[in-house]
């Protein structure tokens, strides 16, 4: 009997993930992402603070997005009551 090998094939996501990125390469994905000049000198996060964690490799996208998605929607809920 012959053990069949199983390739995991990566997502276009995978090159966001926190293992496959530098703090800098993630810096300017958050910038590119909103429209930021990567060499702008006088950044101001704004809405970019937001995704902090994820360029001190804290946590990754998905996880800040499912956040900000469920507080949204928390708020929404409570808004209808």
């Amino acid at each position: 009997m012959h053990e069949e090998t199983t390739f995991v094939t990566p997502t276009s996501a995978d090159r966001y993930l926190i293992k496959n990125t530098t703090r800098e390469e993630r810096l300017r994905i958050v910038k590119e992402s909103l429209g930021v000049d990567v060499d702008c000198e006088g950044f101001d996060g704004g809405l970019a603070d937001m995704y902090d964690d994820y360029v001190e490799g804290l946590k990754e996208l998905s996880q800040i997005n499912a956040e900000f998605r469920g507080h949204y929607f928390k708020k929404d809920e409570a808004i209808k009551r």
